[in-house]
C-alpha cells in the first residue's frame, strides 16, 4: 500500500514537473534569442542613425565614430550602392546572430555577432529549469514519502487490528490517526470487537448452561431406569434396559457434540512460545503502568511452551493487566511456570494491592458484576476465551489479588515443524 501511494504521488509530481518544465524552458531559450537579438537590433539601430546624420550633412561615411555601439567581438558591414563596402570588426564564421537595418541612398547597416554567447545563455536557462524540475521532484519525494508514510501505518495498524480480531484478540485500541476515513473504521473495528465479545460470552456460557442441565437430568434419568432395571416385573426391567440404552447412548452424542464444539473452538490454537508472547504483551503494557508510576515485572521459566490460541491468549493477558492497572496497586508480577501437573502450564497475574474483597471474591467471573462500576464483562470474557483453547482460568488468591490461567503443554504433534527443547534427563 505504500508503494503505491508513494508511487501515485511521483507519478503526479512527475508530469506536473514535465508538463511546465518543457513549456518554461522553451520559453527561456526563446527568450534569450529574443532579448539577444533585440538588443543587436538598438545597437545596429543606433550606427544606422549615426551614418545617416553623415549622409545628410554630406560627409563621407565614418566607422569610427560609431565603434562605440558596435557589441564586442561583433562585425560592422554597411553595403551602398556603387561604393566599397565597409567594414569593421575582426571576421566571424557561419554561427552568427544577424540583424540588418536600412540606410539612406539605399544602404544597409548589417551587424552581427558570434552566436555562442547566446547559446552557452540559452544551454544556462535550460540547465536552470531543469535543475527546478529536479527540486520540485525531489520535494514531492520527501512530501509524498511523509504522506505514504502517514497514510500507510494507519493503515497496516488497522489491518493488524482486524487480523488480531479474526484471531479472538477483542482487546479495544483507542489509538487514532487524525484522518476521518481511518478513524471511522477503527471506531468500527472497536464496536466489532465489542459485539464479538459479547457474542463469544454469550456462546460459551450457553454451551456450559446447556452442558451442565443436560448432563444433571441425563445422570438422574439413568439413576432411574437404572434402578428400574431390577424391577421383579421382567417386562417392566426390559424397557428400562432399553431406555438405558437409549439415555446412555443420549449421553455419548451430547459428549461428542461438545467434544466436536471445542474442537472447533480451538481450531487455531498452536504451541505458543511465553516468553516471546509474555514479553510482547509485557512491552506493550510497560508504559501504561510507567504513567501511574507503577512497574511491571516478568518471570518466564526457560523453554516454556502452551498450546493456545495467540489472539486469544493476548486477549486474556490484556484484561488481567487491565484490571490490575485500574483496580489493582504497586508492582505488577506476571509469572509462568510449570504447572504440578507436568502437562499443565501457569501463567500468573499478580500485584501488591489490597486485594478483592470475601463478600466480591466468589462473583469476579460472573457477566455485568462489578464492585466499582465497570462493565463487568472482561473477567467473563476472559475466561470464556480461556475456556475456548481448552484452559481454565481461576482467582487462586484474593489478597494480593492473584489470577492464575492453567493452560495445556502442547505435544510435538500437535503442528509439524515446531522446535522442540530437548529433555532434560540426568546423566
Amino acid at each position: 500500500m505504500r508503494r503505491r501511494i508513494l508511487l501515485a504521488i511521483l507519478l503526479a509530481v512527475a508530469v506536473t514537473g514535465v508538463a511546465l518544465g518543457i513549456p518554461l524552458g522553451v520559453t527561456g531559450w526563446l527568450l534569450v534569442d529574443n532579448l539577444t537579438r533585440e538588443d543587436l537590433a538598438s545597437s545596429a539601430q543606433r550606427i544606422a542613425a549615426i551614418l545617416d546624420d553623415q549622409l545628410a550633412d554630406g560627409r563621407p561615411l565614418d566607422l569610427s565614430h560609431v565603434r562605440v555601439a558596435v557589441p564586442k567581438n561583433g562585425n560592422l558591414t554597411v553595403v551602398r550602392p556603387d561604393t566599397p563596402t565597409l567594414r569593421y570588426g575582426r571576421a566571424l564564421g557561419q554561427d552568427v546572430v544577424v540583424e540588418t537595418v536600412p540606410i539612406a541612398q539605399n544602404g544597409t547597416v548589417r551587424l552581427a555577432i558570434p552566436a555562442q554567447p547566446m547559446r552557452t545563455q540559452q544551454t544556462q536557462v535550460a540547465a536552470a529549469v531543469l535543475l527546478l524540475v529536479v527540486l520540485s521532484v525531489g520535494t514531492g519525494t520527501v512530501v509524498a514519502t511523509v504522506t505514504a508514510r502517514r497514510l500507510a501505518r494507519p493503515l497496516r495498524h488497522v489491518a493488524d487490528r482486524a487480523v488480531r480480531l479474526g484471531a479472538g484478540d477483542f482487546r479495544p485500541d483507542s489509538r487514532r490517526y487524525d484522518v476521518a476515513e481511518l478513524d471511522a473504521v477503527a471506531d468500527a473495528l472497536d464496536a466489532s470487537a465489542t459485539a464479538l465479545a459479547q457474542l463469544v460470552q454469550r456462546e460459551r456460557q450457553l454451551v456450559g448452561d446447556v452442558s451442565h442441565q443436560l448432563r444433571s437430568r441425563l445422570t438422574a434419568l439413568q439413576l432411574r431406569l437404572e434402578a428400574l432395571t431390577t424391577h421383579p416385573d421382567e417386562e417392566v426391567a426390559d424397557s428400562a434396559r432399553t431406555a438405558q440404552e437409549q439415555a446412555d447412548r443420549l449421553a455419548a452424542v451430547l459428549d461428542e457434540l461438545l467434544a466436536a464444539a471445542r474442537a472447533a473452538s480451538e481450531v487455531r490454537v498452536e504451541p505458543v512460545d511465553l516468553s516471546v508472547l509474555l514479553g510482547e504483551v509485557a512491552d506493550e503494557w510497560r508504559p501504561v503502568f510507567k504513567r501511574h508510576n507503577r512497574s511491571l515485572r516478568l518471570r518466564v521459566g526457560e523453554g516454556l511452551r502452551a498450546r493456545a490460541t495467540p489472539g486469544r491468549l493476548r486477549e486474556v493477558l490484556g484484561v488481567l493487566l487491565d484490571n490490575s492497572a485500574k483496580h489493582g496497586a504497586g508492582t505488577v508480577t506476571v509469572t509462568a511456570r510449570r504447572g504440578e501437573n507436568e502437562n499443565t502450564v501457569v501463567v500468573q497475574v499478580a500485584d501488591t494491592g489490597t486485594g478483592i474483597p470475601d463478600d466480591l471474591a466468589s462473583h469476579v467471573f460472573e457477566r455485568g458484576f462489578s464492585g466499582s462500576g465497570s462493565t463487568g464483562v472482561g473477567l467473563a470474557l476472559a475466561r470464556a476465551l480461556a475456556e475456548a483453547d481448552g484452559g481454565r482460568l481461576e482467582l487462586s488468591a484474593k489478597r494480593p489479588a492473584t489470577f492464575s490461567l492453567f493452560l495445556r503443554v502442547p505435544r510435538p504433534s500437535d503442528v509439524v515443524g515446531v522446535s522442540w527443547p530437548a529433555e532434560r534427563v540426568p546423566r
